[in-house]
């Protein structure tokens, strides 16, 4: 079985985009989202995914069942249309930092003006160097799962 191993930050200004070696368009969509397994199309630029995602065991909070299969992009733009509301729409850019890739995510349309950070590791005690523009985990912070922005979107959120 795959498992998906990720962290995830805040970030706390804009110096990543001094090191960021690409960028590409995310525009993605939900056909469920359960708590116990979520469906996503995605669309990466020219490439398309369908991505089945379980709940993370309790011991294991960070290890996430994860399956992802590649599918043709025009069969990817109709399962847009058939998803549930709230198409999440964000450009990844990829930051080389000492041994590691951190992937740093823009958010578009309704998340506009949220920017998190995410590295994936091979083992959830894996340790890493903490670039100076990385901010807050927030990992075990539902609101920024991207099935959750997809129904309650940053722009929605009470501020401050």
């Amino acid at each position: 079985m795959a498992v998906e191993i990720e962290r995830k930050f805040l970030v706390t200004n804009d110096s990543w985009r001094e090191n960021a070696e690409d960028c590409t368009r995310y525009v993605q969509g939900y056909l469920s989202r359960e708590p116990e397994r979520t469906v996503r199309v995605r669309i990466a630029g020219e490439k398309a995914f369908l991505t089945i995602k379980g709940k993370p065991p309790e011991d294991a909070p960070l290890e996430t069942p994860e399956f992802e299969y590649a599918i043709p992009k025009a069969d990817a733009e109709a399962m847009l249309k058939i998803c549930l509301p709230g198409v999440i729409d964000k450009t990844r850019y990829r930051i080389p930092h000492e041994g590691k890739v951190f992937e740093v995510d823009e958010f578009a349309g309704d998340n506009a003006g949220l920017v998190v950070a995410e590295i994936e590791l091979t083992h959830s005690a894996e340790s890493f160097a903490r670039p100076a523009w990385l901010g807050a985990e927030v990992t075990e912070d539902h609101r920024y799962k991207n099935a959750s922005l997809s129904v309650t979107p940053y722009g929605r959120w009470p501020k401050p």
